[in-house]
């Protein structure tokens, strides 16, 4: 069996570093969710995961995103799903990687 191809945005995301959300990003909890607004590009991003919403508010808690990801409850075979919206919000600009 071949792995899965990852596309360019997990490629991108390195589940051992440590993630922030951008300084310029306010994330508003709502009812759904939250909304993630960028002040400088504009861009607005609504989440309707309340555990993606839960992992970008650890992530200040966590020496790397996979611990966030663990501590948020995800399963092995869940990580991949949450991985690609992580990836997403990376391409987006709404969280950053932060280099120690």
């Amino acid at each position: 069996m071949s792995a899965p191809v990852k596309s360019s945005q997990e490629a991108a995301l390195d589940l051992d570093a440590r993630w922030a959300l951008h300084p310029q990003v306010a994330l508003r909890p709502e009812s759904f969710g939250a909304l993630l607004y960028h002040f400088g590009t504009r861009k607005l991003s609504f989440l309707k995961n309340r555990t993606i919403v839960t992992i970008i508010e650890s992530l200040p808690d966590h020496s790397d995103l996979r611990s966030a990801i663990t501590a948020a409850g995800i399963t092995e075979s869940a990580v991949p799903q949450y991985t690609r919206a992580l990836a997403t919000l990376v391409s987006s600009h709404m969280i950053v990687r932060i280099d120690a």
